[in-house]
């Protein structure tokens, strides 16, 4: 199946390259409006903000960088699978289930639910690898 000329599995490319940007905007949430002398965002030295940030915004600022780092793998692995020419219906599917528990597991970083954000990131790792075996 395809929209606008990609396929399903390719428009969850997209969706997770801005999954980084949806934490970022979450980690700075609440913070753009106040003034930097208050203790809001510096867009100055953003990267020393959110180093100084704790909790929530601190967890947010992390599902960032974990996004960023298993983007590439994911990446590769849907282009593989198209080149192998695998049956599209499965391939889809897989990549939403993966952007579902890269989704999920955003969520319970930033709410510190440990085990469960550790959990659905293993499910979602053995997603992306199931993407080169199918």
């Amino acid at each position: 199946m395809t929209y606008a000329g990609l396929t399903v599995a390719y428009w969850t490319v997209l969706v997770v390259a801005l999954l980084p940007l949806g934490c970022a905007w979450l980690a700075k949430s609440g913070a753009v409006s106040k003034p930097r002398r208050e203790g809001g965002y510096d867009n100055h030295l953003p990267r020393e903000w959110l180093a100084r940030q704790s909790g929530w915004r601190a967890r947010a600022n992390a599902a960032q960088a974990n996004c960023f780092e298993a983007m590439p793998f994911y990446i590769g692995a849907v282009i593989i699978a198209h080149q192998h020419s695998v049956f599209q219906t499965r391939l889809d599917l897989l990549c939403f289930v993966y952007v579902v528990l890269r989704l999920m597991y955003i969520l319970f970083y930033v709410a510190d639910m440990a085990t469960l954000r550790s959990a659905v990131w293993a499910l979602a790792f053995a997603a992306n690898i199931a993407l080169l075996f199918i």
